[in-house]
């Protein structure tokens, strides 16, 4: 099974480079990669980077290594050495992993929670900032997307509100870097428009 083979074992999260094979340079996490388009660009374009793709919904789990390795070859076909799969909550890993160990964070996408009671399940939140901060390097690029206008606007005011990020307003079109997704496809081919942030976290906080 391909899943077992690039599973990130959580007794790796106190050293998460020894998770791959070769150690890599530096360390990214992705979070919610919904079909893996991005994640599979990202670590075929950065062999330098190891990348842990966090999804806890079967149906992204399942496009991406169907993606990753060839009907029939689950159990010996070859898989990317710099990318690991996480398929829990990617707050639990956030909170077992050393301080600032990531190179780059990226959210792209992510559910709006658009009603009131679901503000809390919001990965940009106010009260989840201290602890993506103490991961994140100084310096770190932390990457957001949405198509989602309560969402962007949710991402502005809490960015506003806080000492540990800092970066320019976002942009309107996907920047050099950033791989296309299908989910961003659709949200145009609806007329939706995204906006995109790359925020660094600051060397005090």
């Amino acid at each position: 099974m391909t899943l077992p083979r690039m599973h990130f074992d959580a007794a790796r999260a106190a050293d998460p480079l020894s998770a791959f094979a070769p150690r890599p340079a530096e360390l990214w996490l992705e979070v919610g990669f919904g079909g893996g388009e991005h994640a599979r660009a990202q670590a075929a374009a950065h062999p330098e980077a190891g990348l842990i793709a966090c999804e806890v919904f079967i149906n992204g789990l399942c496009a991406l290594l169907s993606r990753l390795v060839p009907e029939g070859g689950e159990a010996s076909a070859p898989v990317p050495g710099n990318l690991r799969i996480w398929d829990q909550d990617a707050r639990v890993l956030i909170r077992a992993l050393p301080d600032a160990c990531l190179d780059r964070l990226f959210l792209l996408f992510p559910d709006p929670w658009p009603k009131a009671r679901h503000v809390k399940r919001r990965f940009v939140h106010p009260g989840l900032l201290p602890e993506i901060a103490r991961v994140l390097k100084p310096g770190a690029e932390w990457r957001i997307a949405s198509d989602d206008p309560t969402y962007q606007a949710w991402v502005a005011e809490v960015l506003a509100a806080q000492d540990f990020f800092a970066g320019p307003p976002p942009a309107t079109v996907r920047p050099d870097g950033w791989p296309p997704t299908r989910y961003e496809a659709k949200a145009l081919a609806a007329g939706r428009a995204p906006l995109y942030w790359a925020v660094r976290h600051r060397l005090s906080g």
